[in-house]
């Protein structure tokens, strides 16, 4: 609370001496004491998880290191810091689009590469669906190519009467902000430029890793060395599809240290795994010792600091995207010291123009809030391999909850998932039952982050936007509860996440793509028997025993009442998806008294008559999304009998929702006391790319308002 509260009482000047104080919307920064006060914070509020996290990443064993991971993320979970909400998918859906011909791996970009994808001139029935899924699986099984289930899709669509068509329309919600893909991570960037540039390797339909940029590679045999050969004759071209350059092995070594360089919230992913990143990016290490090379004009060469058996499955990120070295100089850039994209010749990904196209599609025009063109590279390598020749993406601003349904029936889009607003709709016709599928939930992670230290009162690129109503009193008093674990416990046991997702999805699917963990409870397992311990007891788990059981494991020791893993979801299979094992109210009770009494040996009092106040900011422009934050607001004062206020601060429109937290930089900017517009999909098949977010110097720390 110290920061905020220096920070605002030093700046505030009443102009009413009737009127409350109220917070000042835009506190200057002093960064030297902001980042110890954060610092200060992560280590009381994290503690507990920086330790365990810390064991994990010292194991040597790949499974001993999953196991301690699931500890870690015990101590995660339980500081309360954010509440796993949904995953993507688990909605009602309709689409012309053929299942399975995008990749569904669980990490990284790929499945954002949409050149492979076979769609109909007409909705695909359920039925047809249903039928294409079921030979997917089959071939999946079978240890077939993607292609070969390309080949059997068209051909089953064609039997059954559809046509084929070469374009592609689908809709968007928010701009790209940049067009440079080694200087993002934010996914509004990386879903449009991804299909812009080929990866040395990438997924096919039924997610074997193939070549792409590479043809083939080796690894040594200690594990450290990977070795990658191009094909021949790649090249680059602008944004009219003409060439500007040849692409070499060191347009590899180039994206690398670019991505380093730019500090765009990539180049965490790639310490301690690449020879000397972190050393580089701590000003350690000259960039001739950081392990990517180029040995000549075709073959580029990663060092790894250790083995990693998930490097090949890093890949498919934009963390090891090319960059035309030629074409980036020649937009200003520089490399190392010299790098400035504050500098005013630089122009490198500011625009569609001003970057080198090496993948499937160029950006043939761009409308911002209106429309997005990509259309065929004539120039690129497999061009004959794809499938569609044309992507337009629409936007939509969820100003009208039925907008994407009604486009997707009036021909303009090819499908669309179904809120509860178009659910509704296509149930009056024939639609939903002849044509709709339930979608299934990925790996991304959707939470409600808690800001842990909140100093901005109104959004960081405009005082008047969803300025809070708190005053600077409750202002200080919600910075001390939301320090507190139990007030966090509480509010995080007091959501109906049913109610909650019941109105975006529907109350038949609600449940569905509800998430309890962070790291879905599924995504690794252990392969061989491993011995841990939990709370001073050595615990063995089994080869096969899913990361979700050992982070249950920890939780039932540790007394706190959440269930991340039940045996029995999944249609038995187990899982950490698909209920909700976080909402009891009285639970959430029991945990507010504990936070009640704590608060009051601060000269804290919180009671019905004089609540904590917690900001949610919302869109308010969008039905489902206001119902959404009501269900919130209902619910947290209902488990809470009064004593917690949420205060509902409106956008005005989708933008400003975005601006209060989704695209800050910096923990100050975050402009919440609740944000859920934000989560995290992995770069990687590894646990590390969730945990990693959340370590000393993670990018989602940002969330919780510190750093």
């Amino acid at each position: 609370m110290v920061l905020v509260l220096v920070l605002s009482v030093a700046v505030f000047a009443a102009c009413n001496p009737d009127s409350p104080e109220m917070p000042v919307r835009h506190p200057e920064i002093d960064q030297e004491t902001y980042l110890t006060k954060s610092q200060e914070i992560y280590d009381a509020q994290l503690g507990e998880f920086k330790t365990a996290y810390a064991k994990a990443l010292a194991a040597e064993n790949v499974s001993e290191r999953f196991a301690l991971m699931a500890i870690a993320e015990a101590k995660l979970l339980e500081s309360g810091v954010f509440l796993p909400a949904t995953a993507q998918g688990g909605n009602y859906a309709i689409s012309k689009a053929a299942p399975g011909t995008i990749t569904s791996v669980l990490w990284g970009n790929d499945s954002d590469r949409f050149h492979n994808v076979i769609v109909a001139t007409e909705l695909i029935k359920a039925t047809d669906r249903s039928a294409m899924k079921a030979e997917w699986s089959k071939m999946k099984s079978a240890g077939k190519l993607g292609a070969e289930y390309e080949s059997y899709v068209k051909s089953y669509l064609t039997e059954k009467g559809y046509s084929i068509k070469r374009t592609y329309d689908i809709g968007y919600v928010s701009d790209p902000q940049t067009w440079d893909a080694l200087a993002t991570s934010n996914s509004e960037d990386s879903e449009a430029i991804v299909n812009t540039y080929d990866s040395l390797l990438e997924y096919d339909a039924l997610n074997n890793l193939q070549p792409a940029l590479a043809q083939s590679y080796d690894v040594s045999e200690d594990g450290l060395t990977y070795t990658f050969h191009l094909r021949e004759g790649l090249t680059w071209v602008n944004s009219q599809g003409k060439k500007v350059a040849d692409l070499k092995a060191d347009d590899f070594v180039a994206g690398f240290q670019h991505m380093l360089d730019a500090e765009g919230g990539l180049e965490y992913l790639v310490q301690g795994v690449i020879k000397n990143a972190a050393e580089y990016c701590e000003g350690k290490a000259t960039f001739a010792e950081v392990g990517v090379k180029a040995t000549d004009e075709r073959t580029v060469v990663y060092t790894l600091e250790q083995p990693a058996n998930y490097f090949l499955t890093m890949l498919g990120y934009n963390i090891f995207a090319p960059m035309s070295r030629s074409y980036y100089e020649s937009k200003g850039g520089k490399f190392g010291a010299d790098f400035n994209a504050a500098a005013e010749d630089y122009k490198y990904g500011k625009t569609k123009d001003d970057i080198a196209y090496c993948g499937p599609y160029t950006v043939e025009s761009y409308a911002k809030e209106s429309e997005v063109v990509f259309t065929k590279n004539e120039s690129y390598w497999n061009k004959d391999g794809i499938n569609v020749d044309k992507i337009t993406w629409h936007y939509n601003d969820n100003s009208v909850a039925t907008k994407a349904y009604d486009d997707v029936m009036s021909g303009v889009l090819d499908g669309t998932g179904l809120n509860s607003a178009a659910l509704q709709k296509a149930k009056q016709s024939t639609v939903f039952d002849t044509y709709h599928y339930v979608s299934t939930p990925n790996a991304t992670s959707f939470v409600n982050f808690v800001n842990l230290n909140r100093t901005y009162y109104a959004n960081m690129n405009d005082e008047t936007a969803l300025v809070s109503p708190k005053t600077l009193e409750q202002a200080q008093k919600t910075t001390k509860a939301v320090q507190n674990v139990h007030f966090r416990r509480a509010l995080a046991m007091g959501l109906d996440r049913v109610t909650y997702n019941a109105q975006t999805v529907g109350a038949e699917l609600a449940p569905v793509s509800l998430i309890n963990s962070y790291t879905p409870g599924n995504f690794v397992s252990l392969t061989e028997d491993v011995t841990v311990d939990i709370n001073g007891k050595a615990t063995e788990f089994k080869k096969g025993t899913f990361y979700g059981q050992i982070l249950q494991a920890q939780i039932d020791a540790d007394g706190v009442k959440i269930k991340v893993w039940d045996p029995k979801a999944d249609d038995g299979a187990g899982g950490s998806t698909g209920y909700d094992g976080w909402y009891n109210a009285e639970n959430a009770k029991a945990e507010l008294e504990i936070a009640i009494s704590e608060l009051a040996k601060e000269g804290v009092e919180v009671s019905a008559s004089n609540p904590v106040h917690i900001d949610l900011p919302y869109n308010s422009a969008s039905s489902v999304y206001t119902n959404r934050a009501t269900a919130y607001k209902q619910s947290i004062e209902k488990s809470l009998e009064g004593k917690v206020i949420v205060n509902l601060v409106a956008a005005a429109k989708q933008d400003q929702w975005l601006y209060a937290g989704y695209r800050i930089t910096a923990g100050y900017q975050a402009n919440y006391d609740i944000y859920d517009l934000a989560g995290w999909g992995p770069d990687y098949g590894d646990p590390s790319s969730y945990l990693d977010t959340i370590a000393e110097g993670g990018y989602m720390l940002k969330c919780l308002g510190i750093f």
